[in-house]
């Protein structure tokens, strides 16, 4: 299972690789955003299948398989690709291995997940429920199968199906964070960790999946992008130049809360329509219907305008909680746990000490859509978002909303969720 985050490294990255040399060498891949097997022997390519849909949702976990049988007579039957447990039919590339051919995955060298296995083509997202199987060719329904509502979700898988010739099989299951490559399924094909630890351990799950930066709506100036899952916005250079992001999540109604942790003092954290989002002003609370919340001074922001606000400066390190109120219409801005204007999120109707969203927006809806997102406007700067799922921020409170989601510094107001 995997959730692509950041879309524009999916142009090459590996999921799955086998790596001697750049001549020998076999991989499932993503490369121009489409899902694939590739292998070379002595230079020549061996196999090369590759599905002619290209993987760009930030917001989706996919479940991704791919089944190789090489003893099969037809060549079509030698490398099958399935998606949420449907195989993929309409390919961009069709080179099959010859029959009974071996390529470089499973044989005595190194195998890598989430690396090419020469320090390039590191996939960029999240992980879960990660198997290898030998000697046996399964089918989608060992590891999922679609729910009520039609969607393909995981399954526990029982290892019945390990033959007794496989003793390369592994179960990647991510739950142990001292040990993040720990082999979960008996077998002791534990992987060695490279530049992730404890911290990397994420609770956005197939399951249950939260909120991220998206990597298809970021917006201002160039040298812009995220990291870290989608919880992070990059800025190199550029001084003086704004940059937004929106996450994959807007709501129409219930009661949600996101932290920020501020890059600096020019930080805008805030609330907007999602038809509103504007490519071309860079700051929320710079464009109709959207609030924003600035670093400097506390001052509120709306469509271009500050408003009378009694408000909390805040600046580099300190934690900005957004509560939207989208039920009762209206933000809360906190900072650092205390909420500004003597707001109080779970006033209701009342909205004491909110900014009611009708704010400066004549046109508002109770049925428009709204998300929670932040710009900066910090030369070679980061802006962390915690929308629950995953921060490097380590909360020292770990505090949950009441259905225990999330990974918080501060505990939710009462009512308030995270965005998943």
């Amino acid at each position: 299972w995997v959730k692509i985050t950041e879309v524009e490294n999916a142009d090459d990255c590996r999921l799955f690789a086998a790596h001697l040399s750049s001549n020998d060498r076999c991989s499932i891949q993503l490369y121009q955003n489409q899902l694939g097997l590739f292998g070379k022997i002595s230079g020549t390519t061996v196999v090369n299948v590759k599905t002619s849909r290209k993987f760009r949702d930030p917001s989706a976990w996919y479940h991704l398989m791919i089944v190789l049988d090489t003893t099969q007579a037809t060549e079509a039957n030698r490398v099958k690709i399935y998606v949420n447990g449907v195989q993929e039919t309409a390919l961009a590339n069709t080179t099959y291995p010859p029959q009974n051919y071996s390529l470089a995955i499973n044989n005595a060298i190194n195998h890598y997940v989430g690396q090419k296995g020469d320090n390039t083509g590191y996939f960029d997202g999240y992980m879960a429920e990660t198997y290898f199987v030998d000697a046996s060719a399964l089918s989608p329904t060992d590891f999922g199968e679609f729910d009520d509502n039609g969607i393909w979700i995981p399954i526990e898988y029982d290892g019945a199906e390990y033959p007794s010739q496989d003793t390369n099989h592994w179960y990647l299951k991510f739950d142990d964070s001292s040990n993040l490559g720990k082999d979960s399924s008996g077998n002791g094909k534990n992987m060695t960790s490279n530049n992730i630890s404890s911290v990397d351990q994420a609770t956005d799950t197939p399951t249950n999946n939260f909120a991220t930066f998206n990597s298809l709506a970021l917006q201002g100036a160039s040298n812009i992008s995220i990291s870290n899952g989608g919880t992070t916005l990059n800025s190199q250079g550029d001084t003086n130049a704004w940059r937004s992001a929106a996450p994959t999540m807007a709501v129409q109604s219930g009661k949600w809360y996101v932290e920020f942790t501020a890059a600096g003092a020019t930080t805008f954290c805030g609330v907007s329509n999602i038809n509103d989002y504007d490519a071309d002003v860079n700051y929320y609370g710079n464009w109709n219907t959207s609030i924003g919340f600035y670093g400097i001074s506390g001052l509120l922001f709306i469509d271009g305008a500050t408003q009378t606000w009694s408000g909390l400066d805040y600046g580099s390190g300190d934690i900005v909680g957004i509560a939207l109120d989208k039920d009762n219409g209206y933000v809360y801005m906190s900072k650092n746990g205390v909420y500004a204007n003597s707001g109080d999120p779970t006033s209701g109707a009342s909205g004491t000490g909110g900014v009611a969203l009708t704010t400066g927006n004549s046109d508002y809806s109770a049925s428009d859509y709204f998300y929670i997102g932040a710009s900066h406007n910090i030369n070679s700067g980061v802006l962390q978002a915690n929308y629950g799922g995953y921060t490097t921020d380590t909360p020292s409170s770990a505090a949950s909303d009441a259905n225990g989601y999330g990974t918080f510094e501060y505990a939710p107001p009462t009512g308030f969720y995270a965005m998943c």
